[in-house]
């Protein structure tokens, strides 16, 4: 009591607008948090509703033997780990119950004739015996839409460093590789090496060979075989956007095969472990191959030819590495695929 009796009014009534604001502050702290709760509260019950739904639509929906009718398309691009990657299919298949093709043509043209063009598309969109499909050959790519059929196959792909590329698949057709050892090789018996040639000017090792992925991709008009064409260029990274759903590289293959496995699990389940573990995950590998010298690199890079397929894989590393950021994460030098980030709320009418 002595100390209000000397408290003067002003001071009294400065304690109470302290006391006051103290109060507010908790009490508006507190409201923050029930708040808090509660958006956790609501969206672990929109999580819950969502799983309740689509456990539902799961259990009425058709048998998968009815619906399982997804094609994929490897239009593989010589030399970039395509055997290995297509290896994998082979020893997921059975397992994993789809189909895999070959696409042979004739004399690896990439190119089809009109005519094999129609029945290649009728072929796969009704071809119902061997759907799931998952067809790979050295295919340029193919525009199903111009054919008049609805459902489209989904496009995935492999890229590679361009000059790596072409000095793998130069020692490939004189020494042959690991995987067919006895097979007798196209160019056997020439022993110059890939520096003596780009020296000498051989047509073998030309820039013009370089042009090779750009128009994998570009497909089946004539300007996209049309070495240098910036068309071509444009249209290849168009299609690899827009008509891919996935394209990896080799350099990266582990990541490439873990995010199919992620996005495509009735296809690829189990795929990324067979990778790291299985006897045939790098089971192709070009012999004899010398690394090429900076003398030489630095020639193939004067051509223009080069520069637009450079050009084409280092656009397609950048989305590729989008792609992987958005759906890996790296932990203690592991890569571990994400969880799943979206879920469904405020779902009405409700299902009963």
């Amino acid at each position: 009591m002595g100390i209000l009796r000397i408290m003067t009014p002003a001071k009294i009534q400065l304690l109470a607008v302290l006391a006051f604001g103290v109060a507010m502050l908790m009490i508006e702290n507190q409201i923050q948090r029930l708040d808090v709760s509660r958006e956790k509260l609501e969206r672990s019950m929109a999580r819950h509703e969502g799983a309740e739904v689509e456990q539902r639509l799961s259990e009425n929906a058709s048998p998968p033997s009815d619906k399982d009718d997804v094609v994929i398309i490897y239009n593989r691009v010589p030399k970039t780990a395509s055997t290995s990657f297509t290896n994998i299919a082979y020893d997921l298949c059975g397992k994993n119950r789809f189909h895999v093709l070959h696409i042979n043509t004739t004399k690896n043209n990439p190119v089809m004739s009109l005519q094999d063009q129609v029945r290649f598309v009728r072929n796969v969109t009704s071809w119902s015996e061997m759907k799931p499909g998952f067809y790979h050959g050295h295919v340029a790519y193919l525009d199903f839409s111009k054919y008049g059929v609805k459902a489209k196959p989904m496009y995935i792909n492999v890229v590679r460093d361009p000059i790596e590329r072409l000095v793998s698949y130069y020692y490939f057709l004189r020494f042959g590789d690991d995987y067919r050892p006895g097979l007798r090789r196209r160019k056997q018996g020439d022993k110059k090496t890939f520096d003596e040639c780009v020296s000498s000017g051989g047509s073998d090792c030309a820039a013009e060979k370089l042009w090779l992925q750009i128009p994998f991709f570009c497909g089946h008009h004539s300007e996209c075989w049309n070495a240098g064409s910036r068309w071509a260029l444009e249209q290849a990274k168009y299609n690899l956007v827009n008509e891919y759903l996935l394209v990896g590289v080799t350099e990266e293959l582990e990541d490439f095969i873990m995010i199919l496995e992620a996005a495509l699990p009735r296809f690829f389940k189990g795929a990324a472990e067979l990778y790291r573990t299985g006897k045939r995950s790098h089971l192709r590998k070009t012999t004899e191959k010398k690394a090429p010298t900076k003398e030489t690199i630095a020639k193939l890079h004067q051509s223009d030819i080069w520069k637009m397929e450079n050009d084409f894989y280092e656009f397609a590393l950048e989305h590729f590495q989008f792609v992987r950021a958005h759906a890996v994460r790296e932990k203690d030098g592991e890569l571990y695929v994400l969880a799943k980030s979206f879920f469904y709320e405020k779902i009405y009418p409700k299902v009963s």
